[in-house]
């Protein structure tokens, strides 16, 4: 199920959300201009790699950061972007940039954390804003449990309808733990569920306070979150 909008029609500053989405493009771009002889080398060097990071934690801890700014493909950084465009600004509307980038951060910090524990021995880099993105899904949840999305059914190509951001987000994370527990190859699906996680706790540390907006037009705003 492909996500194509939500319902939250009100969004103010959304200037983190178009700055990771511009930073995670040109990075990807960067990448690219060394050929794709280098891929590999430059996966293996700023990814994060769980048998390295476990062998010097202090010496590796910065390809947490690293790899949470490369993409294996243009279909990988292209579905990443895209979720942050439909789940991000909503998010970030109502936390404002420095909570939202400390949530960002932390869930892929807790993404990279999840995936080493699961599998330290691994000596497959991971990259990708995946598990931080993760997390902006699960603070979403708590955020906008009375939004909907616009979903897109594969491969029925005109068959999308509204679904309940609860079912959509749960179906979504649901399918990441059956993903992991069958050992599913190709993607970090720990990390997906370790980022999740961490952005439902954020949201209730952090417990945004709710605004409103009296204006009759910004109905949707007040029906939805």
């Amino acid at each position: 199920m492909f996500p194509l909008r939500d319902t939250i029609t009100y969004h103010g500053a959304i200037v983190a959300t178009i700055g990771l989405i511009t930073l995670n493009t040109l990075a990807f771009f960067y990448q690219l201009s060394f050929g794709p002889q280098a891929l590999p080398v430059l996966f293996q060097n700023f990814g994060f790699v769980p048998s390295s990071f476990f062998e010097d934690p202090i010496g590796e801890s910065w390809t947490i950061f690293s790899s949470m700014f490369m993409h294996g493909s243009f279909g990988h950084l292209l579905s990443n972007m895209w979720f942050i465009w439909v789940f991000a600004p909503a998010v970030e509307g109502r936390l404002g940039f420095r909570r939202f980038m400390l949530l960002y951060l932390l869930s892929g910090v807790a993404a990279a954390m999840a995936q080493g524990f699961f599998m330290p021995a691994s000596d497959i880099p991971m990259v990708g804003a995946s598990g931080a993105v993760s997390g902006i899904l699960g603070a979403y949840l708590l955020l906008f449990p009375r939004a909907r999305i616009l979903t897109f059914i594969l491969p029925f190509i005109f068959f999308m309808f509204w679904l309940p951001a609860p079912i959509y987000l749960g179906y979504w994370i649901l399918i990441q733990f059956v993903y992991a527990l069958s050992g599913q190859p190709g993607v970090a699906w720990w990390a997906h569920i370790g980022g999740f996680a961490l952005g439902l706790i954020m949201i209730l540390i952090m417990r945004p306070r709710r605004v409103y907006r009296a204006d009759p037009f910004w109905e949707c705003w007040r029906d939805y979150c």
